[in-house]
């Protein structure tokens, strides 16, 4: 495929995208809903908009495409929860990644735990009904992004309607990082993820997440073995996650990402080109740098002010502007690592997120 010139980035927070896409030697033009600093830097031009809901999503659209002939767009995350923007989007450009009713359909829980069904591939126990018995399970939203809504069912709290029950699972939390062509599929790398406990009852909030995994090599081959068949059954294009849960010697499947997800930034392999490519049908060869990288979002334990003139440090990304209340629970920024060796990795990023700590108090973060 010849590579566009302009393209839109659409996301909840699009400066990973934009920041890929500059890389990548495109002009992004940018719609998300924070206007983060350093994502206004690697935009050709951007829009704010409150959230991703058709409303407020077409004007900014056809304002891009009226003023800069751009034909292409790549989402990143939040349509989730808003399968109908998704769609206009199809119906106006040409989309670089999964279809639009790929997408959704993959929101279909029960057609996605039978599709695992049919390949007997191991998932937590699910139910669409509440069960009789209360213990270990959690709630979860049908569409959900990111941990959100995820909570521990207690009969007697009032339920959402479009949310179903899965058995909780201990063990340790992964994901795989793949580029799909809709037949064949390429592994980036398997990745080792973590979550935080908010207030409000969020315990599962997705927090950060390292390109290391201590599984043994069958492992990851059987896993490996699983996306062969997911993908072609599923059409999956471009990138995308697979999130898994790690028992002892056992994997369970917990969903598919059928997106760019935070994964991207750890692997230096110029993964936007490669998106694109897979998107209509290619999968390039690639070679990974050595080495290990964290990513990390810094979430505020109580309401931040952004100071006027405030230096980030270059470690810093994700960058709300001057003056920006961080509401409690709500990401403040994000930080990122990279060493020679993964525990250095997890060290740096805690040394760095303290640092945080204290360059916000007596705010506090």
């Amino acid at each position: 495929m010849s590579i566009p010139d302009y393209v839109i980035i659409v996301a909840s927070s699009g400066r990973m995208l934009a920041q890929a896409a500059r890389k990548a030697g495109l002009k992004p033009l940018v719609i998300d809903l924070f206007a983060d600093l350093d994502m206004q830097c690697h935009a050709e031009a951007f829009k704010q908009i409150p959230s991703l809901a058709e409303e407020h999503l077409i004007p900014s659209v056809d304002y891009f495409i009226e003023h800069y002939a751009v034909r292409h767009v790549i989402y990143g995350s939040g349509f989730e929860y808003y399968p109908d923007s998704l769609r206009y989007l199809g119906s106006r450009l040409v989309v670089l990644g999964n279809w639009p009713d790929i997408f959704v359909k993959l929101h279909d829980k029960p057609a996605f735990f039978s599709i695992l069904d049919k390949f007997n591939i191991p998932y937590p126990e699910v139910y669409f009904d509440a069960p009789e018995c209360a213990d270990n399970w959690l709630v979860k939203p049908m569409q959900g992004q990111g941990g959100v809504g995820i909570k521990r069912y207690h009969p007697k709290e009032p339920i959402e309607s479009a949310v179903y029950w899965q058995k909780y699972q201990a063990g340790t939390q992964h994901s795989v990082l793949f580029l799909a062509d809709g037949q064949y599929v390429q592994v980036i790398g398997f990745n080792t993820q973590w979550t935080v406990g908010m207030s409000g009852n969020q315990e599962f909030i997705f927090s950060g997440i390292i390109n290391s995994c201590a599984l043994l090599s069958e492992q990851k081959e059987l896993i490996t073995d699983w996306l062969k068949k997911l993908v072609p059954a599923l059409g999956l294009k471009g990138l995308n996650s697979l999130d898994f849960i790690q028992a002892g010697d056992k994997s369970f499947v917990l969903e598919i990402n059928a997106r760019p997800s935070a994964s991207m930034q750890l692997y230096d392999a110029d993964l936007l080109n490669r998106h694109m490519k897979a998107s209509q049908g290619e999968l390039t060869n690639f070679r990974l740098h050595p080495g290990y990288t964290g990513y990390q979002i810094v979430y505020a334990e109580q309401d931040v002010l952004i100071p006027e003139a405030f230096v980030w440090p270059e470690w810093c990304m994700d960058l709300p502007g001057f003056g920006v209340m961080c509401r409690t629970g709500q990401p403040i920024c994000s930080i990122i690592a990279h060493q020679k060796r993964a525990q250095s990795v997890m060290n740096e990023l805690l040394i760095k997120q303290l640092n945080l700590k204290k360059v916000f108090n007596p705010h506090g973060i």
